[in-house]
């Protein structure tokens, strides 16, 4: 989902529609494209950096690659790209996954083109290959979890609470109203782009894409989470609850009520809890692999070998600085 040109467009309209930055290098092979490596262009004083088109909405990049796409001519692209814009110094392209074929086409291209690339983490992340309905899932959870949905939704119902799934109609405009109510009064920080999640909930509900749990109590929105299903995947793009009324374990409800859904009825191949190793996530998930990124530099113009001396010089260094922190750790007289 995150590698169409929906996405895209949301992102572009409500995250940067005035950056001049943003661009599309294609590529192609007389009238058929055989690269679309999304960009964006920054410049920081005398220099310039180009950066997957993407901030930390973005859970997962990657450019367009046509099957025949080798390492030699992508590290002319990337010359190109370079003699395009005049004091280049970086590409950063993150978070990208570690196992694919661009992952090492990228570092391969990157290294023939004379770009020094350097590799390093982004975030864990923890994602459910499901096999089973969801009660012979939940058969499969801890024995806490099981119990804590039991009592809670007698609790919950018992009290005025209840459960919905929307995903698309007349109600959906309530429900973006209802989230927004809900992730205001959350612990979470205020979104940058306000207008960026609408957006993207509004897209999701036109493809048919769009699985998102509110829940209620005595009319009042007080939980409510996005999941994206696409391509056979569910993705937990949000979630928030309000804390006041987390005696009702209520992100554990909208969870329970919209696994059901997508492993009995949409019936995907993966559950992608995204970014982050939250202890949380553990709780419904069972496999966890990484995100990682790239960032090169053009040593060719005097900021980029600065800031790849640096790098060198601190991955040299950094084994040395961890096993001393260790040691003086372990040295450190305990505090009373």
């Amino acid at each position: 989902m995150e590698f169409g040109a929906d996405w895209f467009a949301n992102l572009i309209d409500t995250v940067f529609p005035q950056e001049p930055g943003a661009c599309f290098c294609v590529v192609r092979n007389q009238t058929r494209p055989v690269l679309v490596l999304p960009l964006l262009v920054t410049t920081q004083g005398r220099s310039r950096h180009a950066h997957a088109l993407g901030n930390y909405y973005t859970t997962l990049y990657e450019a367009a690659f046509d099957p025949g796409l080798d390492a030699r001519r992508l590290a002319r692209v990337f010359r190109a790209i370079v003699k395009q814009f005049p004091g280049l110094a970086s590409f950063r392209f993150a978070p990208l996954d570690p196992e694919s074929h661009a992952f090492a086409l990228t570092l391969d291209a990157l290294r023939l083109a004379g770009l020094p690339p350097f590799t390093f983490f982004c975030f864990g992340n923890w994602f459910l290959a499901p096999t089973q309905p969801w009660a012979e899932y939940l058969m499969t959870r801890s024995g806490t979890l099981r119990s804590t949905i039991r009592r809670m939704e007698k609790r919950f119902f018992g009290d005025g609470g209840t459960l919905e799934m929307l995903t698309e109609g007349e109600a959906l405009e309530r429900a973006i109203a209802d989230y927004e109510t809900v992730y205001a009064a959350s612990w979470k920080k205020p979104e940058p782009f306000p207008e960026f999640v609408p957006g993207l909930i509004r897209l999701c509900a036109s493809k048919g894409w769009l699985r998102l749990g509110v829940a209620r109590l005595n009319g009042a929105p007080i939980a409510a989470q996005i999941w994206i299903i696409s391509h056979g995947r569910a993705k937990i793009y949000k979630v928030a609850y309000r804390e006041e009324f987390k005696n009702y374990s209520i992100g554990t409800l909208v969870s329970a009520l919209l696994m059901q859904h997508v492993l009995d009825v949409d019936k995907v191949t993966e559950v992608d809890f995204l970014s982050g190793d939250d202890p949380y996530k553990q709780t419904w998930m069972n496999q966890r692999r990484e995100r990682w990124g790239i960032i090169a530099y053009n040593t060719k113009s005097l900021d980029g070998f600065v800031a790849c001396s640096r790098e060198r010089i601190w991955r040299t260094i950094k084994p040395w600085y961890q096993i001393a922190a260790q040691f003086l750790k372990k040295i450190k007289p305990a505090s009373r």
